[in-house]
């Protein structure tokens, strides 16, 4: 999971990036609006913390102009300004939700697991079910036709963006985002590492679910032993 946090407080920054990175989250960072705009705009996160008092560019202009050019990324308010008028100030500029400091850290964890939640899709589901292909989201376990598929890391990202949007395609670019949301490889490593998901998902049964979609990206397809 991808987060961006814009934070000027060193202090605070560092207090949620030591909690994030031991629940093995993935994040940015940026001090001041310009940048956090500047990332929020090149990248893509699955949620952006956000501080309101910014130097620079304050939160809520971030805000605004993250939805004025078409970007949903879910946006949390973290800040000090608690007036009613400023959470609905917050709520309405486009944020999905407002938290106010001093703030509990499972509490935010929560929080972004719900907007995730929400804009995802996802729900409270345990399991992702394609055809005969089970995706257990707890354990990251793997089976198709009850027979247990061993995946890589790599290959677990690849199936589990495919699964999240089956029947529908899925492009190129938005599986290498989910592989390497830093920075995508020069090398067109995504050919090999759909070579051996294809390979472990499909080789063994007579139908492929894994659909290569020219010029597109790929697609995953429930199989007829479903």
């Amino acid at each position: 999971m991808s987060i961006l946090l814009v934070e000027d407080s060193q202090q605070v920054a560092e207090t949620i990036f030591d909690y994030f990175e031991e629940e093995q989250y993935e994040l940015d960072y940026a001090a001041n609006g310009i940048m956090g705009l500047q990332l929020a705009c090149a990248n893509r996160y699955d949620c952006i913390i956000l501080d309101i008092m910014l130097p620079g560019l304050d939160g809520i202009e971030i805000c605004k102009r993250l939805r004025a050019h078409g970007n949903n990324t879910p946006i949390i308010m973290l800040t000090a300004r608690d007036t009613q008028q400023d959470m609905l100030g917050g709520l309405n500029c486009g944020a999905d939700d407002y938290i106010i400091k001093p703030f509990d850290l499972m509490l935010l964890e929560a929080r972004i697991k719900a907007v995730i939640r929400r804009t995802q899709g996802i729900g409270f589901k345990t399991q992702l079910i394609v055809g005969s292909l089970m995706i257990d989201l707890n354990t990251r376990e793997v089976s198709r036709a009850g027979q247990s598929i061993k995946l890589n890391p790599s290959g677990y990202k690849i199936l589990l963006a495919l699964a999240k949007q089956s029947p529908n395609p899925v492009t190129r670019e938005a599986i290498e985002h989910a592989l390497w949301p830093d920075d995508v490889p020069d090398q067109d490593l995504l050919r090999r590492h759909i070579y051996q998901l294809r390979k472990a998902l499909d080789k063994p049964f007579e139908q492929d679910m894994l659909i290569t979609m020219p010029k597109f990206g790929y697609k995953l397809i429930a199989d007829e032993n479903s």
